[in-house]
């Protein structure tokens, strides 16, 4: 018979950042919203120029488009309730609000990762084959890459969550974080969870080494082969091979940390849980703006037009 899930827990009480330093609940309030504000601007700003220049309308910047979304709807899945958290004294969260946390987390940070999979591959077929790529990189396989990327995604939430369902929680129910991860949830469970919690270390680190060593392999490839190009054409492909391979390096050093070195403090995991959450979303867009020159004469142009038409209104009024 199926066992229905009676849990005496109906919510959850989050540490936060500044457990033992009230004072700075101000200091992390302001710094926090600033960077939050950052987050949605540059990641607006990408998706922006990228839908009103019409020369970015290629694969790449598609799913650069798309790597933007999910760094926005990753950064907000518990970022904007830390932020309200910092004004409160008891920082609670209900049941059914912990588990939608730890399914966006995983939902949008499994998508992601192999979205940065299959911007290695665009990045491959460009510099490795570049009379081809259009006809390779067509609406449809950009279209599998893109479905692929949320298929994973989707499916490495799900099999996270199937192992939440029948945990009964009867006390304590404190997560030493600023938002519930699955880890720390796990352990509050009113029955023995080692193995569970090896289950779900196991499910997530092997999602995030599979995928760092596809990364690693495929941009060695490329480098290997923008070796052996003109001077001019491996400087232009180094400078984009450096914003991805930047990028791919602060998203996932947290990651393969937190689930492929499962042991460590949680003082540490809380940190870098706050670098790929929060600071990763905000330095991808200042990352491929600064180290993209397309991007950043797109944005120049649009800038310019806005000035233009600004200057004809304040002429044409009387």
């Amino acid at each position: 018979m199926f066992e229905t899930n009676y849990s005496e827990v109906s919510q959850f009480v989050l540490l936060g950042l500044s457990t033992y330093r009230p004072n700075l609940q101000i200091l992390f309030f302001l710094g926090f919203s600033v960077v939050y504000a950052g987050i949605v601007l540059g990641n607006l700003l990408i998706l922006l120029t990228v839908t009103f220049d019409s020369r970015l309308h290629t694969p790449m910047y598609f799913l650069l488009i798309n790597l933007s979304c999910i760094d926005m709807i990753l950064a907000s899945f518990a970022t904007p309730k830390m932020i309200v958290d910092f004004l409160r004294k008891r920082k609670t969260i209900s049941w059914w609000g912990c588990y939608s946390q730890m399914f966006f987390m995983h939902l949008l940070g499994g998508s992601e990762m192999m979205l940065l999979v299959a911007m290695a591959i665009d990045r491959y077929v460009a510099i490795c084959k570049p009379l081809h790529y259009m006809s390779i990189m067509n609406p449809r396989v950009l279209g599998g890459l893109l479905l692929s990327s949320y298929t994973v995604g989707f499916v490495h939430s799900s099999s996270q969550m199937a192992f939440m369902l029948n945990l009964p929680f009867c006390g304590p129910n404190v997560v030493d974080s600023f938002f519930c991860d699955l880890p720390l949830v796990i352990k509050l469970a009113c029955k023995d969870t080692y193995m569970l919690q090896l289950l779900v270390i196991a499910d997530s680190g092997l999602l995030s080494l599979v995928c760092f060593l596809l990364l690693l392999v495929s941009y060695t490839v490329i480098i290997h082969s923008v070796r052996h190009r003109a001077a001019s054409g491996s400087a232009k492909a180094f400078s984009t091979l450096s914003a991805h391979i930047t990028v791919v390096t602060l998203f996932f050093a947290p990651c393969v940390f937190i689930y492929v070195w499962p042991f460590s403090r949680y003082s540490v995991d809380k940190i870098l849980s706050v670098f790929y959450t929060i600071f990763t979303p905000l330095l991808n867009p200042i990352i491929y703006t600064l180290r993209n020159q397309e991007v950043k004469a797109a944005i120049k142009k649009i800038r310019t037009r806005h000035i233009n038409s600004e200057s004809r209104v304040l002429t044409i009024t009387p």
